[in-house]
């Protein structure tokens, strides 16, 4: 069960102490520097021509150096050692201890380190299209081995007595512990693995060829732009492009989102496209008059996934969406007019045995394809496997986890972008965010009365309503864990997801 609004104790600034206002002011200023990076990084992914990469590295780079020197600089550390022993307010507290968070990682890191990590990742990124186009992976190796180098001197900066792939993935899970995160995996692979073995084994005939056939992409960008007007995305203050890999960028006041299209796999891109709906839907609900401080950021990439997983899977998934939308999906492709919503249904749900590909996943497999990733990053990071051998050991784990082994590079471990930005501890909230959805999806059905039947009449606000509340509002305010308790009433964990499938799938396959 939520609990009752906080009262906005940051709303009366007169008295602030001075050394709060001034730190809040450094905050301000270099965040701002951040958020034009991003632009930045957005357009040389979507709109940025292909000679461009040279200028933008240099751009890039120097803007990181600019704001890393903002962060480390002496003020900063005299400000907050001034106010260790203020009286604060509970926000200001929040603000004060995500500052020093960020502040101490950042100044134990040499601004060279930081300028050579965002040119390589900006020529990376190149250098990854292009050997994922020609499925090439020795194109991409040599930066991947950079990236792998440079990370693990950043992680040592940072705590040379600790393993560098944890402190790696703190810089995407900050509140949760790596052994958390691995006990949630492994309860996920013990869950997941039988299941989808039970699954397989089925007689289910589940309607899977439904959407089989070839489906225009003009038409499918013409449904994806549908498809996030019915869900409410505010394109006043967003827009949407197609990119190599979806993604989402931006802030509360311009937050943008990208997706792809497959001309024989229509629901794929409804799905990112509802996917990245989720991770905007959190970017833009954020408080507007806290814009550029943690009061006004997303708490974590676990937090974030959990957004766009809710979307993409509770509701994108669901029964209700698909009396929703069926209708609207045939007006764009009249040749499945035949298709009923149960098929509709069946189809977008069901678990594949042959698929390679992350973003195209099924709801139980897609954490599978995390563990793989999880598990060769990791051991990148740690120095017990060579970037030499990561395509070998992809294929092996595809065969040895999903039962089906890539035929290219392009299909295994050259398809995602994360490591072109070395990206390195991120793939874990992938899963983290799915089963903290369940979580959140099960207290908004709780106390959202008819959910289902909002859903299905395409009544979306309440829901809107409901994570802008107990999520959204707060930014970085409240740590992962208290965020989850405050919203459900529980302790984050893993049941309302194990419990969320096990009904589901078993209804569907009649395991």
């Amino acid at each position: 069960m939520a609990t009752e609004a906080a009262p906005d104790d940051e709303a009366d600034a007169a008295d602030a102490p001075a050394a709060y206002d001034a730190l809040l002011d450094r905050v301000r200023r270099w965040n701002t520097v951040g958020s034009a990076a991003g632009v930045l990084g957005w357009d040389q992914q979507v709109m940025m021509p292909e000679g461009g990469t040279p200028a933008r590295s240099k751009q890039l780079s120097t803007l990181s150096s600019i704001r890393h020197d903002m962060v480390t600089d002496e003020e900063t550390g005299e400000l907050l050692d001034e106010l260790d022993d203020a009286d604060l307010t509970d926000e200001r507290a929040a603000v004060v201890r995500e500052v020093r968070r960020e502040y101490e990682r950042a100044d134990a890191v040499p601004v060279e380190l930081v300028e050579e990590i965002s040119e390589t990742g900006t020529e990376a990124l190149q250098a990854w299209e292009e050997a994922k186009a020609e499925d090439d992976f020795e194109t991409f190796a040599p930066h991947l081995e950079k990236h792998v180098e440079l990370k693990r001197e950043y992680a040592e900066h940072i705590d040379p007595d600790r393993d560098p792939y944890e402190v790696l993935f703190e810089e995407f899970e900050p509140c949760l512990s790596m052994e958390r995160a691995e006990a949630i995996l492994t309860e996920l692979r013990e869950t997941l693995v039988p299941m989808i073995d039970a699954i397989r084994e089925s007689d289910a005939d589940l309607a899977v060829d439904t959407f089989e056939g070839s489906f225009p992409e003009e038409e499918q960008e013409a449904l994806a732009r549908e498809t996030l007007e019915l869900v409410g995305y505010d394109f006043d203050r967003g827009r949407l492009d197609v990119s190599s890999h979806p993604f989402t960028a931006g802030n509360q006041f311009d937050c943008r989102v990208t997706t792809r299209f497959d001309e024989s796999d229509p629901l794929g891109a409804i799905g990112s496209t509802i996917h990245e709906f989720g991770h905007a839907q959190y970017n833009l609900g954020l408080p507007q008059e806290h814009f550029g401080t943690p009061l006004g950021e997303s708490r974590d990439l676990s937090v974030h996934e959990s957004q766009s997983r809710l979307w993409e899977n509770h509701v994108g998934r669901s029964r209700a969406f698909w009396e929703l939308f069926l209708p609207t999906f045939q007006e764009h492709f009249p040749e499945t007019d035949d298709a009923t919503v149960e098929d509709a249904y069946q189809a977008f749900n069901q678990v594949h045995e042959d698929n390679l590909i992350r973003v195209e996943a099924d709801e139980l497999t897609y954490h599978l394809h995390i563990v793989v990733r999880f598990e060769i990053e990791r051991d990148l990071v740690r120095g017990d496997l060579a970037v030499e051998d990561v395509p070998e050991v992809w294929n092996d784990k595809y065969e040895e986890y999903l039962g089906i082994r890539p035929d290219t590079d392009a299909e295994g471990c050259l398809q995602d972008i994360h490591w072109s930005h070395g990206n390195f501890g991120y793939f874990p909230t992938y899963s983290l965010g799915s089963v903290m959805a369940a979580q959140l999806f099960e207290a908004a059905e709780s106390e959202i009365d008819d959910l289902d039947d909002k859903i299905a009449a395409g009544e979306f606000d309440d829901l809107r309503e409901w994570l802008g509340e107990n999520v959204h509002r707060h930014g970085s305010r409240y740590e992962t864990n208290e965020l989850v308790e405050r919203a459900t009433g529980e302790e984050f964990s893993a049941d309302a997801f194990t419990d969320y499938v096990e009904e589901k799938y078993g209804e569907l396959y009649g395991i």
